[in-house]
């Protein structure tokens, strides 16, 4: 080998050890383009637009409510608090220390999800049902969300993601989890935040995403890893709160 060919060995050999992990994984994750499979949103005087103002107004009567309060919880989208919100459902309390490998998904997904529905929401621009109405809503950063757009709902794909992540790693209790995804989103139309429609699509969203991660292979190899800590973490958690169960199993009975 040239002597001159030497030192540009070094140099690639070293840049491969110094390329950080997160990044070169970053790169490999593909979600599916809402832009272009997500219908869009209703069209004014429509039906569909007039089943979404029926939902937000009927909606209104819930604040303070027990409804209105696990909203407001629903509204975190940390992922320690997220994955928290779906411990009756999986009938244990799942804590993050136990699931490490869930953790770093969700943050891995994190940015690329969000960048992912920001492109969907600039594409429609629907306004916020509370935008321009002197109604309350039960999240405190009204300003910040009056200045984003509505279609579809980032928290309901998020919220539909991480119940499909769990009912895959848990089937046995799939009909729980994903009942629980529902509610999670409902939160938002329930806060006000969001029309009944972005949340369908929403739900959309969220499958479709799961769908395409799947075979993933970074993603195929952590959802292994998941389903061990889960069940591992089953053995030794703590039950979970009977209150709260109890408030999600009437919140999943109500219709919007």
């Amino acid at each position: 080998m040239p002597r001159r060919a030497l030192p540009l060995l070094t140099i690639l050999i070293c840049a491969d050890v110094f390329i950080p992990p997160q990044i070169v994984q970053a790169e490999q994750i593909q979600l599916p383009d809402g832009r272009a499979f997500l219908p869009p949103p209703p069209a004014t005087n429509s039906h569909a637009q007039e089943a979404d103002i029926q939902a937000y107004e009927n909606s209104r009567s819930l604040q303070n409510s027990r409804r209105w309060k696990l909203a407001t919880n629903d509204a975190d989208l940390k992922p320690d608090h997220i994955i928290h919100d779906f411990s009756c459902a999986v009938g244990f309390q799942i804590s993050p220390s136990e699931v490490p490998t869930l953790i770093t998904v969700l943050n891995t997904l994190e940015k690329p999800l969000e960048q992912r529905i920001t492109e969907e929401k600039k594409n429609w621009q629907r306004m916020r049902p509370f935008v321009g109405k002197n109604q309350a809503i039960c999240t405190p950063d009204a300003d910040k969300l009056s200045a984003s757009f509505s279609y579809p709902s980032g928290h309901t794909t998020w919220g539909w993601l991480v119940a499909s992540i769990l009912s895959s790693a848990l089937p046995e209790r799939s009909t729980q989890i994903m009942q629980r995804g529902r509610v999670f989103g409902e939160s938002r139309i329930v806060c006000g935040v969001h029309w009944k429609s972005d949340v369908q699509a929403g739900y959309m969203n969220g499958g479709a995403m799961f769908a395409a991660l799947q075979e993933q292979p970074w993603f195929a190899e952590k959802m292994v890893s998941i389903h061990k800590e889960l069940q591992a973490a089953r053995l030794k958690a703590m039950p979970v709160d009977n209150a709260t169960c109890t408030i999600e199993h009437e919140a999943a009975q109500e219709s919007f």
